[in-house]
């Protein structure tokens, strides 16, 4: 899953001994989303990632997470972890971690459209699944895609 945005918070870093007598560092921070209608999101970071990703505040960064949930006393609590960290439009030379869409995805708009009759089926084919997520889930799009 992937989510992108600008870092609008940095939360304090946390730290601790852990049971096998090592330690631990968590770093989180709060990314808003640039979308239609803005989401804010907290999302963490654990050990060496902390330095090697070195996020500052009011960067704008797309972030791959992994989503995972567990239960105490009877609450159950989402846990949002970030494994990379990319920052669009930073031309470093090196290839991105992120690979390509393949060449036949309809939703991918990579390459520069002339052609009318494309870019009528794309725009047609985005209409149709706004229709789609509208009536099926009345009024709720799906994940909040489109």
């Amino acid at each position: 899953m992937e989510l992108t945005g600008k870092i609008i918070q940095i939360l304090p870093k946390q730290s601790g001994d852990s049971r096998n007598g090592g330690t631990w560092e968590k770093q989180e921070y709060i990314i808003e989303t640039q979308t239609q209608y803005p989401k804010k999101v907290c999302f963490n970071l654990w050990g060496d990632k902390i330095s090697q990703f070195n996020i500052q505040e009011g960067e704008f960064i797309s972030i791959g997470i992994d989503l995972e949930s567990r239960e105490y006393n009877g609450r159950w609590y989402t846990d949002v972890r970030a494994w990379k960290v990319d920052r669009p439009g930073a031309s470093t030379g090196a290839p991105s971690a992120t690979p390509a869409p393949a060449a036949s995805d309809p939703f991918s708009n990579t390459e520069q459209v002339n052609d009318p009759l494309k870019t009528m089926h794309h725009r047609v084919t985005a209409r149709m699944i706004c229709h789609f997520n509208k009536y099926f889930f009345r009024g709720t799009p799906l994940f909040g895609v489109l």
